[in-house]
């Protein structure tokens, strides 16, 4: 049977490589509803090629926008605006998996309602569990659903560990006989930059990652290891394991994508082309494979593969990420709302890189970390981090 597929977060990168894979097969697959923040036009025309029963943006001014230009096109999509109809999609009963690809805090909620629908969810939102933790995956328990991870790490943990998402919500993978997660990262684009000069950098470096191409906050999250650090996280959860069990290890080359090592000595690794549509199309098919569009990886071109461990100086915020991670309740939430305030400060040149720690640092001492207990919690804990880290953006500023 074909399967409804519902993509949370199309216009961005992860949701334009979805699409791509899905137009490979025609046969399998059918979009169901598109989802996108502001980018009306490009949702415009992916509702013109995949001519989804649904499509879903931010506001109504904007939904009035796409829906004009899809009628004068002869386009009979449903639009849809907010946040309600976010979780409306992807919880429909018609929909069988569904991409969460929103970035940050935002992808929370239509995340947990699919989830909550016992979809076969996709995800590529680490918020959603960096923010929410072990109420995300109770609920994937308690529903039914499926959880496979999209993050190209976290995808190849998947690979490499002995069986299903099944195991990871009961008990971990450790009693399968792992030893530990290496977690790889990049380095991104300042790797080998003097500490010194990192105060200079701009936006438009920050952005430049030298092995993949993403959008901005996630290219800034790279370069400052924030990324790697919501990643360690968000591993911790899908598969139940302690931040002392998960090691960063920096590989420039990008063509391992992460490790597990068994204690029997073994070391498992996957690798490929540093090219989302892999884990995407991975997880699309699990437990099958099917043709992603990437190119094979010639080992030989390759020649080498380098590691090294993360210069804690140059990456403040892999630190305190680490810290939310073994403080776990509401820390990993307040990291991740200080962060993403940062960020955005950040690249509208309010604040210089550098700085995106020091209000990362600044909010998590502002702020107790507590016990998890709820969502409204969980919602309210972001809420007060963000006004404390755009206070301290403002005293930045002054």
């Amino acid at each position: 049977m074909v399967q409804q597929i519902c993509v949370l977060g199309s216009t961005g990168s992860i949701g334009v490589s979805t699409l791509d894979v899905v137009a490979r097969h025609p046969e399998r697959y059918r979009v169901f509803a598109l989802t996108a923040d502001r980018r009306w036009q490009l949702l415009a025309t992916q509702c013109l090629t995949f001519r989804p029963d649904y499509a879903v943006i931010n506001s109504p001014e904007l939904a009035d926008l796409l829906e004009c230009e899809l009628r004068r096109q002869g386009c009979s999509t449903q639009v849809l605006a907010g946040v309600a109809a976010l979780e409306q999609v992807a919880a429909h009963t018609q929909v069988d998996v569904v991409m969460a690809a929103i970035v940050g805090a935002a992808g929370l909620l239509p995340s947990l309602a699919a989830v909550k629908a016992g979809k076969k969810v996709l995800l590529a939102n680490k918020e959603a569990l960096v923010m929410a933790g072990s109420l995300f995956t109770k609920a994937v328990e308690q529903h039914g659903a499926t959880l496979l991870p999209i993050d190209s790490e976290h995808n190849a943990i998947f690979q490499c560990l002995p069986s299903g998402p099944a195991d990871f919500h009961s008990g971990g993978v450790f009693h399968r006989g792992v030893r530990k997660i290496l977690l790889t990262a990049s380095g991104g684009p300042f790797r080998n930059t003097p500490v010194e000069q990192l105060c200079s950098v701009t936006p438009e470096q920050a952005c430049a990652h030298p092995n993949w191409s993403m959008g901005q906050k996630i290219s800034v999250d790279s370069a400052t290891m924030a990324n790697k650090g919501l990643e360690l996280i968000e591993a911790c959860h899908l598969f139940q394991v302690k931040p002392a069990d998960v090691q960063v290890v920096i590989h420039p080359q990008s063509v391992i994508h992460s490790m597990v090592e068994y204690v029997d000595g073994s070391v498992l690794a996957q690798l490929g082309n540093p090219d989302m549509r892999t884990p995407i199309a991975h997880a699309l098919a699990w437990p099958e494979r099917i043709e992603s569009g990437v190119a094979s990886l010639d080992i030989i071109a390759t020649a080498r593969l380098d590691f090294s461990a993360p210069d804690v100086e140059r990456f403040p915020c892999l630190v305190l990420a680490q810290k939310a991670a073994d403080l776990a309740g509401t820390a990993p939430a307040i990291f991740n709302a200080a962060n993403e305030v940062a960020v955005e400060a950040f690249l509208q040149r309010s604040i210089r890189f550098d700085q995106i720690a020091l209000v990362i640092s600044s909010t998590m001492q502002s702020l107790a970390a507590s016990t998890l207990v709820s969502l409204e919690q969980v919602l309210d804990v972001d809420r007060q981090a963000r006004l404390v880290a755009k206070t301290a953006v403002e005293q930045l500023n002054g």
